[in-house]
């Protein structure tokens, strides 16, 4: 997306597409920082579900604002699955 037609969006438009992307960050850092932090296991286990309940229903309140489409556009495009794919499609594009 072009940096010019994101301005011309509307303002819910882009707060959805930021919302989205917190999301995705809520999930993939949760896991990751909070077992590192001076917790009790009971609090660090009650901290990171909670933090993918968050992410998730901040996900979807953003796909709300983006509409479905671009939301599912989205969390495709950070889908670790869909880029072997690309990869795959960008080298036959090459040899051709």
């Amino acid at each position: 997306m072009e940096i010019k037609s994101l301005l011309q969006k509307p303002w819910i438009y882009n707060l959805g597409i930021f919302l989205i992307i917190a999301s995705i960050l809520t999930w993939v850092l949760s896991p990751v920082v909070i077992p590192f932090l001076p917790l009790s296991s009971k609090v660090k286990a009650i901290s990171i579900t909670s933090s993918l309940v968050i992410g998730e229903v901040i996900f979807w309140i953003g796909a709300l604002m983006v509409g479905k489409e671009a939301a599912k556009k989205i969390r495709k495009s950070f889908n670790p699955k869909s880029w072997k794919n690309k990869i795959v499609q960008k080298r036959s594009d090459r040899e051709d």
